[in-house]
């Protein structure tokens, strides 16, 4: 008896380190996955918000931040039920979010699920590494600033501080698994909290001194310095802005994944989302609206590093820093779904490579001699296509606007069509689909816009390096 009981024991106790589809146990709790989301969301979306608002003025910039949050938040909802499948309660898991686009709608849409997700992740992460880079020159050029002057140029290169960024993404590029980052998206969390409120504060302060400038209900007015053709393509470019604010569905069923069985998986991620979109909105309403307030129509593309703010020099900089250690946290929970379909992609084509498959122990620490030298690949190819195109609303423009039809929209309203078995020319098909449709038109204006900008900005850059 004693025997038995022991082996009964010793079997609860190694059972107990996995859940019922033989997976490591899962940790997550309500916490650590708002704490990605958080982290997905608020990026460096949040720094062109005061521009979107130059763009878009009072009016229109406040009902898209309002209109974007709440389809966001529904198709949020939406995608949660998609996490088990047949059942959203008790069916089988999805790991990730291709895979439940692959049992609910079939092959195709697989693959372009596949596409969209890993395609936009790639270009976040040159976003991030874009914007990380600039928030490290504003610093130098802060100091600069204050010691020579404001009318000083205090021109400086962005390359040094690329391959900065670039070095520290390498080291935690080794995190194996998405399960693992749960104290890097709390510390991003905190530190994109501390930008936030640094750049409202400095907001604030603008506003009180009485040097804000000027605003209107519909943005930068028409005349001499913008044509009725540029204020157009401003406009579609700002959209596509506030869309890649928001764009955070593609990493939710992987940030799912991680919580615990019990409570039900979906009702933590429907609070958690909830809870990640309203706090977003509460901080881009606040960095959009105090922003414009003080900036005015000359608003800046990124309002810490375009120094409407010079003093106090000492928290543009602390501002700035935050905005670099949030985004080395962010480019990780937004990359790892990428580099862990690339890794399980190569073990099944691969089983018997050694190169591949065998994990080195150093201590607690395992090292793969795969995943360092791709990843270490990976940061290096995204780095220099980053210096290449240093160009930050326009990216974050084209970003958005690829990534919030398919991802936000498309897909999960299609799963759930699907997965509820909602009939076709129903009431709420109909409204679900015209839902869709009009995303998708205000996703390619967005794009258009961005890839003018984009246009422009190489032109301009070129025409800058030829004459100097």
């Amino acid at each position: 008896m004693m025997q038995k009981g022991s082996s009964f024991s010793l079997e609860s106790s190694v059972s107990g380190y996995f859940d019922d589809d033989g997976r490591i146990r899962r940790t997550g709790t309500l916490m650590s996955a708002s704490a990605h989301i958080i982290t997905a969301v608020i990026g460096s979306g949040v720094l062109s918000l005061a521009w979107c608002f130059a763009q878009l003025g009072w009016i229109t910039g406040t009902l898209l931040l309002a209109v974007f949050a709440i389809i966001t938040w529904f198709t949020c909802l939406l995608l949660t039920d998609c996490y088990r499948y047949p059942d959203p309660v008790i069916g089988t898991r999805n790991y990730s979010y291709m895979q439940a686009v692959k049992v609910n709608l079939g092959g195709f849409s697989y693959k372009l699920c596949g596409i969209s997700q890993y395609g936009t992740q790639v270009g976040a992460t040159i976003g991030y590494t874009i914007t990380s880079a600039i928030s490290m020159a504003a610093v130098k050029r802060s100091n600069c600033f204050h010691k020579h002057g404001h009318n000083n140029g205090c021109h400086t290169l962005n390359n040094s501080y690329l391959l900065i960024f670039a070095s520290i993404e390498i080291v935690l590029s080794q995190i194996p698994k998405f399960h693992k980052l749960t104290f890097v998206s709390i510390f991003a969390t905190i530190m994109s909290f501390g930008y936030s409120s640094i750049g409202i504060a400095l907001s604030i302060a603008k506003i009180a001194g009485g040097t804000h400038s000027k605003t209107s209900l519909t943005g930068v007015p028409v005349g001499p310095d913008m044509s009725g053709m540029e204020k157009m393509w401003n406009i579609f470019s700002a959209i596509g802005d506030i869309a890649f604010a928001y764009s955070f569905s593609l990493v939710l069923l992987e940030i799912q994944d991680t919580l615990k069985s019990s409570p039900s998986e979906i009702k933590v991620m429907k609070k958690a989302s909830t809870i990640g979109v309203a706090v977003s909105t509460l901080l881009y309403t606040l960095c959009g609206v105090l922003g414009y307030a003080a900036f005015g129509n000359d608003a800046s593309g990124n309002y810490l590093t375009g120094f409407g703010f010079y003093e106090p020099f000492w928290l543009i900089d602390i501002g700035n820093m935050c905005v670099v250690l949030h985004l080395l946290g962010a480019y990780q929970v937004l990359i790892q779904p990428f580099f862990a379909f690339v890794e399980d992609w190569s073990h099944k084509k691969w089983p018997e490579s050694r190169f591949i498959e065998k994990e080195y122990y150093i201590g607690s620490y395992s090292l793969n001699l795969f995943r360092l030298t791709w990843r270490t690949l990976y940061v290096i190819l995204v780095t220099i296509v980053a210096m290449i195109f240093p160009f930050f609303n326009s990216f974050l423009g084209l970003i958005g606007a690829a990534t919030y039809w398919p991802l936000t929209v498309y897909f999960p309203i299609e799963m759930y069509i699907s997965q509820a078995k909602i009939q076709r020319g129903s009431f709420t098909w109909i409204w679900l689909k015209i839902l869709s449709l009009t995303c998708l038109i205000v996703a390619l204006l967005a794009a258009a816009g961005s890839i003018r900008g984009l246009a422009v900005s190489v032109s301009d850059f070129e025409l800058f390096h030829s004459m100097s």
